[in-house]
């Protein structure tokens, strides 16, 4: 996608909700590179699978020949922004805010292309912290370069904060305050950096049109900015850091193979504009990727091109072949392999055992009490009884008591399961 093209890139992925004039950036984008950016606040210690599509958006700019900056927000992360809240946020400490910073900065790093990184072609990628232009201005000094240039009823007027003064428990004035701070630092990069766009979702519009009023009233030039349809599920339900079942871009907070399988489950409803809006692959190959999928919807095919995209974008190629094989130890239905078995470790449960102890009339019995599946012998005999257990995903008879002869894999692993959900790894020393 070449500059000219872009913006046409964006709409057939169903990325663009509001843009200031799209003729009128589209003619900007005609004369050569444009600056664009994007602020993360740092509000958690970690960015969630909701922010992967505007830093994404970020990514498709730089791909497209044009500069990007990502802002790592650790003077408004502060404040919180009212936009899209019903609610004030929790304020964090200062050493919170530090960590968060540093931990959303790393991932910021790892999606876009900077100065030395490999395959860069353009303009670097910068990240930026605005506490750097924030940090030291006094309260005074602030409200007479930014505060006189912006009217409390165009303030009144923005959606963030008209549907906060309707509710119960309205807004303060350190999130009212909010919009100034991010319109300053449209400025700020404006002036600094030649930043001509901004970007986010949806809810950021206010925000966004109150920077590039403030560019034209401080600087008499033009900027733009777009906004980009919020990620939702098929419920109408919105990703975010607070939702349920919130999807995470660390893979301390979501294992790489959860965030694979996650998306490896999506509805057939949602997966073309995941794979539109989550991914870098072209708008054509969707569209044959949805053609093979609805040739064959049994084998998933789109969801399986999904969760191999995302993942390897989030947590490179490596993590992504282990949460393919992890998976293949869990759900092939047939003997798994000891690499599929050695990729699981880290993802169910495990316990090093000593290999005598899976040998025995009375080996599957222990080896469930063992794991922790069962409570005690009497439980194990019940639930292999009952139908319940399964060993490397074959089921087991319900009077077997010992473990099947060929159980050990590579003479390394046993994979037990009790129900459908319950699984533990037996690793033999």
């Amino acid at each position: 996608v070449n500059g000219v093209e872009i913006l046409d890139d964006l709409a057939a992925r169903g990325l663009i909700q509001d843009c200031t004039d799209r003729d009128a950036l589209q003619a900007r984008l005609d004369e050569g590179p444009i600056t664009v950016y994007c602020g993360f606040d740092p509000t958690a210690d970690s960015l969630h699978i909701g922010h992967l599509t505007p830093l994404l958006l970020l990514r498709r700019f730089q791909d497209s020949g044009h500069r990007a900056v990502a802002l790592a927000g650790g003077a408004t992360g502060m404040v919180g922004d009212p936009s899209g809240r019903s609610e004030e946020r929790n304020l964090l400490d200062q050493a919170t805010l530090d960590a968060n910073v540093e931990a959303v900065s790393g991932q910021l790093r790892s999606l876009l292309r900077f100065e030395g990184d490999e395959g860069l072609d353009g303009p670097p990628a910068l990240l930026v912290d605005n506490r750097e232009w924030t940090g030291d201005v006094g309260l005074l000094e602030f409200l007479r370069d930014v505060g006189k240039h912006v009217t409390v009823g165009t303030m009144l007027a923005k959606e963030s904060v008209r549907s906060r003064l309707s509710s119960e428990q309205g807004i303060s004035f350190t999130e009212f305050s909010y919009m100034l701070l991010q319109a300053n630092d449209f400025f700020e990069l404006h002036d600094r950096y030649g930043c001509e766009m901004q970007v986010g979702g949806s809810d950021q519009w206010g925000n966004i049109t109150a920077g590039i009023d403030l560019i034209r009233r401080r600087a008499g030039a033009t900027a733009h900015g777009l906004t980009l349809p919020l990620l939702t599920r098929s419920d109408g339900a919105k990703f975010g850091k607070t939702a349920d079942a919130a999807v995470w871009l660390d893979p301390a907070l979501t294992l790489p193979y959860e965030l694979h399988q996650y998306f490896r489950n999506v509805d057939d409803r949602d997966v073309e504009q995941y794979l539109l809006r989550l991914t870098l692959v072209d708008v054509d190959d969707v569209a044959a990727v949805m053609a093979d999928h609805a040739s064959h919807p049994e084998e998933r095919l789109a969801q399986q091109r999904l969760a191999d995209e995302v993942c390897a974008l989030v947590h490179g190629e490596d993590e992504t072949n282990r949460a393919r094989l992890a998976a293949e130890g869990l759900f092939a239905g047939s003997a798994p392999t000891i690499d599929a078995l050695d990729a699981l470790r880290g993802i169910v449960p495990e316990t090093e055992v000593a290999a005598t102890d899976l040998e025995g009339e009375e080996s599957l019995v222990d080896a469930l009490v063992a794991s922790g599946l069962c409570s005690s012998r009497g439980d194990a005999r019940r639930t292999i009884g009952g139908g319940g257990v399964s060993v490397n995903g074959v089921r087991q008879d319900d009077s077997a008591t010992r473990l099947p002869a060929d159980a050990l894999v590579g003479g390394r692993y046993v994979l037990l399961q009790k129900g459908r959900r319950s699984r533990h790894l037996l690793v033999a020393d």
